[in-house]
C-alpha cells in the first residue's frame, strides 16, 4: 500500500511539474503567483517545482518584476538555450540538418547533395552531417538532447526503416546505429510526419488540428494530423499515399506498384518530362529541379508547363485525400512548394472540378512557410518534446 501510494505521489509529482514547465515554456515571462494561477495549482506546491527547475537549469529568474501592491514577483524565464537539439532530413538526394534550441529556433544548419549513393555512402554523409552540427553546437548544461531523423519511406514504431524505395533501403536499424556512435536518444520518423509535425508546431498549421502535409520531393509523402495528433495507423505506416494508383497499369514504381501518384506529381516526374521534351540548361549540365525553376523563373513556357502539369496531378491525389478525411487544411509542402506560382492555380482547377461541392467548404489550400525545413525542424521538435518528457521524470520513482 505505501509503494503504490508512493509511487501515486511520484507520478503526480512528474505530472505537476511537466505542467508547470510546459506554462512557462508557454507564457514566459511570468511570475511563480501567475504560474499557480494559470496551472490551479498551490503556491507552495508552485514554488517548491519551480526551485527544481532552477536547479535544473532548464528554466531562470531576471530578478523582480513589477508589484502589484505587495513585494515585487521574481520573473521566471524558459531556459531555451539549456540544451540543443539536432533533426536531419534524410532525402533522396539531398541531407539537410539543422541545430535548434530547445524553442525550436534554427541555431545552424547544413545541406548536402548527392546523387545515387549506396547506403553506406550516404552513412558517411549523414555521420559527417550531425558531426558538423555536434561541433557548432553552444556550451550548454545539457549539451545536445538526442538526435532525430526524417527519412522518406515506411517506419515501424520500433524506428526501423522497413521500406524506403527511393534510397533502395529495406529493414535498416539507422536508430540502433545512431544510438550506439553517438550515446544519445535518437527518433526514427518517416518524413512526411516530420513534415506535418513541423508544420504544426512552427509552420501556416499552427491553427489547425486536422492537416493533411503532402511532401513533394523526389517521391510524395503524406502526414496527417487528425484531431490535433498524428495518424500513424495501426503499425505505424499510415501516409504512404505516394503509392497510392492513380493510373491503371501506369507505370512501374520500385515499390512494385504500377501508376503510383509519386510517377506522375513529384521531382522525379518534373525531370523525366523534361529530359522527354528534350528542355536542356547550360551545357553539359545534368537537369535539376533548380535549373528547371530558374528556366521557369526566365518565363521558359515549355518548363512553366511542366511545373503547371505536377500541379495538375498534385490535384489528382489531393483530391482523393480530401474525400477521404474531410481536412481543415492542405499544406503543399518540401521543395515543390517553392513553385507555388506556377502549381496553386492548376492543382486548385483540378479540385474544383473534381472535389465534392461540401468537402469544399471550411478547406484550406496552403503552401509550406517552413519550405524545405519543415521535416528537419519537426524531427528536432520531437526530439525536444522527448528530452521533456524524460527530464521531468522523477529519479528513483520507486
Amino acid at each position: 500500500m505505501k509503494t503504490l501510494q508512493t509511487w501515486n505521489q511520484h507520478v503526480v509529482k512528474k505530472e505537476n511539474k511537466s505542467l508547470v514547465l510546459e506554462t512557462i515554456i508557454r507564457t514566459s515571462p511570468i511570475s511563480r503567483a501567475k504560474v499557480a494561477s494559470l496551472t490551479g495549482l498551490n503556491k507552495g506546491t508552485v514554488s517548491s517545482l519551480v526551485s527544481e527547475l532552477l536547479d535544473e537549469k532548464l528554466i531562470n529568474d531576471s530578478g523582480p518584476g513589477k508589484s502589484s501592491g505587495g513585494r515585487r514577483p521574481l520573473i521566471l524565464h524558459f531556459n531555451k538555450t539549456a540544451g540543443f537539439s539536432i533533426g536531419i532530413d534524410l532525402g533522396v538526394n539531398y541531407i539537410l540538418g539543422v541545430l535548434t534550441d530547445l524553442e525550436g529556433n534554427n541555431i545552424q544548419e547544413k545541406t548536402v547533395y548527392f546523387t545515387n549513393l549506396s547506403y553506406e555512402e550516404i552513412s558517411k554523409k549523414l555521420f559527417s552531417t550531425i558531426d558538423y552540427l555536434f561541433e557548432r553546437s553552444p556550451t550548454s548544461a545539457y549539451g545536445i538532447v538526442g538526435i532525430g531523423i526524417g527519412v522518406p519511406g515506411t517506419v515501424s514504431k520500433d524506428g526501423e526503416i522497413l521500406l524506403a524505395p527511393n534510397l533502395d533501403w529495406k529493414n535498416i536499424n539507422l536508430k540502433a546505429i545512431l544510438q550506439k556512435k553517438y550515446n544519445l536518444p535518437v527518433i526514427i520518423e518517416n518524413e512526411a510526419n516530420a513534415g506535418a509535425h513541423g508544420e504544426k508546431r512552427f509552420g501556416v498549421g499552427k491553427d489547425f488540428d486536422n492537416i493533411v502535409y503532402v511532401s513533394v520531393g523526389m517521391g510524395i509523402g503524406v502526414g496527417l494530423i487528425l484531431n490535433g495528433n498524428i495518424y500513424k495507423g495501426n503499425n505505424g505506416f499510415s501516409g504512404e499515399l505516394g503509392h497510392m494508383t492513380i493510373e491503371v497499369n501506369g507505370l512501374k514504381c520500385r515499390c512494385g506498384n504500377e501508376g503510383c501518384w509519386e510517377l506522375y506529381a513529384s521531382e522525379q516526374a518534373l525531370l523525366k518530362n523534361a529530359l522527354q521534351q528534350g528542355i536542356t540548361t547550360s551545357p553539359n549540365k545534368e537537369i535539376s529541379f533548380e535549373s528547371l525553376y530558374k528556366l521557369a523563373e526566365n518565363g521558359d513556357k515549355e518548363t512553366i508547363k511542366l511545373f503547371e502539369q505536377i500541379g495538375d496531378y498534385l490535384g489528382v491525389g489531393i483530391n482523393n485525400i480530401i474525400n477521404t478525411f474531410n481536412p481543415q487544411q492542405v499544406i503543399i509542402g518540401n521543395r515543390i512548394a517553392s513553385a507555388q506560382k506556377w502549381i496553386q492555380e492548376p492543382l486548385k482547377k483540378r479540385m474544383i472540378n473534381q472535389t465534392l461541392w461540401f468537402q469544399q467548404r471550411d478547406l484550406q489550400i496552403d503552401f509550406s512557410e517552413l519550405s524545405t525545413h519543415s521535416a528537419a525542424l519537426g524531427v528536432a521538435a520531437y526530439v525536444i518534446e522527448a528530452f521533456f518528457k524524460n527530464d521531468t521524470q522523477p529519479k528513483n520513482a520507486i
